[in-house]
């Protein structure tokens, strides 16, 4: 590979998305290797875009269950690779650009495996926002770069797929759960401000289907992992399994880890239900999600009282 002589370069992207294997890989490593480079901190936002063109097409060409959980899993440490948090984050918008870009085009057959690529990414995520001690400005970044233009999480562009929305709901507790499990002495998550773009997305989106699968998926399963864990079970309904996130729920506060410390799992249930109520209470938010995320609030005070005056 030819490219490979100037390591001051990025890849070409024909090298990335070769039909040979061995050169893939080459061009990933490569990739590695100047994106820890200084010179890898500063991209312009063309060459970003031919970059991730040429990286999605390397997982394309990745045809064999083993690979693809290998290539998946190198391709998303590249944002760990990265020396500076800011370019590290810069990165992870060309992967969410280039997915939302290229989802509607990937056929049936792949479909499971940028599922993986997803959720590796969204591991890796949050394995970047753990070692900034969940700093407020890259936490802030990320939030943008998911609910802002080209995001998956973005409620007013109709070109984005509710596809990635809907995995993105199904599986940010269990890969969040998995980050903290395997970091040490990590600070508390600040759930509250973490959740926001899911937050924003329920209630400002125009699918009813989004809505709710947000709900069930997201909203739904850690209130009820929260309430489970603060206390006995409710009289109203069945509670999740706390074991589900049990690290999260050990280690989690609203807003702010190191003012707050680790707060008890009623406080941050408590933290996230006022800001559902606070973001539906917002003029941009769509009527009829309003109302559902009214009732979803009250549901869950209604409850409290119920267990309170048992």
């Amino acid at each position: 590979m030819s490219a490979s002589s100037d390591p001051a370069a990025p890849p070409l992207g024909k090298y990335l998305a070769s039909s040979d294997k061995k050169t893939r890989d080459k061009a990933v490593k490569k990739l590695a290797a100047f994106l820890s480079s200084e010179s890898g901190n500063v991209l312009p936002d063309l060459e970003m875009a031919k970059l991730w063109k040429g990286i999605f097409y390397c997982f394309w060409m990745s045809d064999k269950p083993l690979v693809q959980q290998a290539v998946a899993g190198e391709l998303a440490e590249l944002i760990l690779t990265i020396t500076d948090v800011p370019s590290s984050l810069n990165f992870l918008r060309g992967f969410w650009t280039m997915t939302v870009r290229e989802w509607n085009g990937i056929d049936r057959l792949r479909m499971d495996k940028y599922y993986m690529l997803v959720r590796k990414f969204v591991n890796a995520s949050f394995r970047l926002l753990i070692r900034t001690k969940w700093d407020a400005a890259a936490v802030e970044e990320y939030n943008l770069i998911l609910s802002g233009p080209n995001g998956p999480l973005c409620s007013n562009d109709i070109r984005v797929p509710a596809s990635l929305a809907f995995h993105l709901s199904e599986i940010y507790l269990e890969e969040l759960d998995k980050t903290l499990l395997r970091s040490e002495s990590p600070l508390p998550v600040p759930m509250s401000t973490l959740l926001s773009p899911f937050i924003v997305l329920a209630a400002r989106t125009p699918t009813n289907t989004t809505y709710k699968h947000i709900q069930s998926s997201l909203f739904e399963p850690l209130h009820n992992a929260l309430k489970s864990s603060s206390g006995p079970p409710s009289r109203k309904k069945a509670r999740t399994s706390s074991s589900h996130y049990s690290k999260l729920l050990s280690n989690a506060c609203a807003c702010s880890p190191e003012s707050e410390g680790a707060e008890d799992a009623d406080a941050v249930r408590k933290s996230i239900l006022q800001k559902i109520f606070d973001v539906a209470s917002e003029t941009e938010t769509r009527d009829a999600n309003r109302r559902r995320m009214y009732a979803f609030y009250k549901d869950a005070v209604e409850d409290d009282d119920e267990d309170s005056a048992g």
